[in-house]
């Protein structure tokens, strides 16, 4: 059950990002592909099982938030990876505001990859 939580999180957490990418690339063209309602509600569904395949996970190796570190600042990386990527797509009022919050947003994600793959909230020390 493990392997099978463990890879389907890996592929929705990639689908999720590589998504994310390309409303970003929408957002800084200005398409209005963004207002169709399939791309507007396919984030949440992805979105949705991700968090399900997480839950299940946690529970699989008895390893929760604020109970150990790794994952609390993972979780807490996710609130702000979800705001920074929220401001790329629907509030930045400019491609100057959008690239910041698109860098931000990457390194966002890059610290919950690596702080998942290490389960070390200070991989990088």
């Amino acid at each position: 059950m493990y392997t099978i939580l463990k890879n389907s999180h890996i592929v929705l957490m990639a689908c999720s990002f590589l998504f994310f990418l390309i409303r970003a690339l929408w957002a800084f063209q200005g398409s209005t592909i963004l207002q169709n309602k399939i791309v507007r509600i396919l984030p949440h569904i992805i979105d949705t099982f991700l968090l399900l395949t997480a839950i299940g996970l946690m529970a699989t190796i008895s390893q929760y938030p604020f109970m150990h570190s790794w994952l609390t600042a993972k979780i807490l990386a996710l609130m702000a990876y979800i705001i920074f990527a929220t401001w790329v797509i629907k509030h930045a009022k400019n491609n100057q505001q959008r690239s910041l919050y698109f860098v931000l947003a990457i390194s966002t994600y890059l610290y919950m990859f690596l702080t998942a793959r290490s389960h070390n909230a200070l991989f990088f020390l």
